[in-house]
């Protein structure tokens, strides 16, 4: 086929730009929406430049015209046939409200089990102290728990200083990453195939059991709920998140019968494992603002009611978010 060179390359080069200029846009934006014409001009463009490239092929006195061409055509191939999900930017409200909820509840069945080895735990510490109450110094290993809980009340409720002037900001670090550091070691321990994270989440459970129990004999059952609920009923939640993140990572150890290799289990859950350990960091970042701010003062500095009800609302919020936070579907259902 002969053609006029110069007057094919004058007439099919503005079509050739409109092209490149859609490809960069789309590629500088890989969210952008393009309307249903916008794609069969896209479309249009691509099968002209590749009809472009075919003819002119054959002028070997234009290699860098056949060179632009080919480029621009591959990139386009590349945009129509596409069938991996391009990367999204990060949004945090996004992540924080959709992602780590949903990730969350797709892995519900290990936070149910990590729950009952923690209940368990806790049985088994209540039932300890009950029986034996000397055991209180090896289940529970703080020294401000060791003493009885009536006289520890008593301290606290006629103490009317503000033990934590100046320091509270020293106890929320301390806080944050005392339970930050317990929690990463009982995901990570789901390497052992789950075994350390059991008995870390176990264990935790005891020690939980046998302090509430221990102040629930002595009658101090309402103390003991306003103290340990303002920030528990956070700090409970993620040290449970925690143990589910490792039960996950368990899971992918095991393999369960899964054909598939180890590296390509453990890429499968890595995205969620992550978004979990992210969350549990907020988390506990909040309890221990609480447990600085608020836990550690009693009446008649904080009504006792106060604190419950405070706790009331931090865990209904708490469950509606991880319970319902990212499941409204759009117009089509998807």
């Amino acid at each position: 086929m002969i053609i006029d060179l110069q007057k094919f390359l004058q007439e099919e080069e503005t079509f050739w730009k409109e092209l490149e200029s859609g490809l960069n846009k789309i590629e500088s934006e890989p969210e952008i929406k393009m309307t249903l014409d916008e794609v069969k001009r896209f479309q249009y463009l691509y099968q002209r430049a590749a009809a472009d490239l075919a003819k002119i092929t054959t002028f070997s006195a234009q290699p860098e015209i056949r060179h632009y061409l080919e480029s621009l055509v591959a990139r386009s191939y590349g945009e129509v046939h596409e069938n991996r999900e391009k990367p999204h930017r990060f949004s945090p409200l996004k992540w924080f409200f959709v992602i780590f909820p949903q990730t969350f509840r797709r892995h519900i069945q290990a936070l149910l089990l990590a729950l009952a080895i923690i209940m368990a735990g806790c049985i088994f510490g209540g039932a300890a102290i009950t029986i034996d109450p000397d055991a209180k110094a090896i289940l529970i290993p703080f020294s401000h728990l060791q003493d009885s809980p009536t006289k520890r009340v008593m301290e606290e409720e006629t103490n009317k200083e503000d033990r934590l002037q100046n320091t509270k900001m020293r106890g929320t670090a301390f806080y944050m990453t005392h339970n930050t550091h317990v929690s990463i070691f009982m995901i990570a321990l789901g390497a052992t195939y789950g075994i350390g994270t059991v008995l870390l989440l176990f264990y935790n459970g005891v020690m939980l059991g046998a302090v509430v129990l221990d102040y629930i004999l002595a009658s101090q059952t309402t103390f003991v709920v306003a103290w340990l609920s303002p920030h528990g009923v956070i700090e409970i939640p993620a040290l449970l998140l925690a143990g589910q993140t490792g039960l996950v990572l368990a899971s992918a150890m095991i393999g369960w019968g899964e054909r598939v290799p180890l590296k390509s289990r453990l890429r499968k859950v890595s995205g969620d494992i992550v978004t979990l350990i992210f969350g549990i960091a907020l988390m506990l970042t909040w309890a221990g603002f609480i447990e600085a701010f608020i836990s550690q003062y009693h009446e008649p500095i904080i009504p006792y009611a106060l604190k419950t009800g405070f706790a009331i609302v931090e865990f209904i919020a708490l469950v509606l978010f991880l319970g319902l936070s990212g499941t409204k579907r759009n117009s089509h259902g998807q």
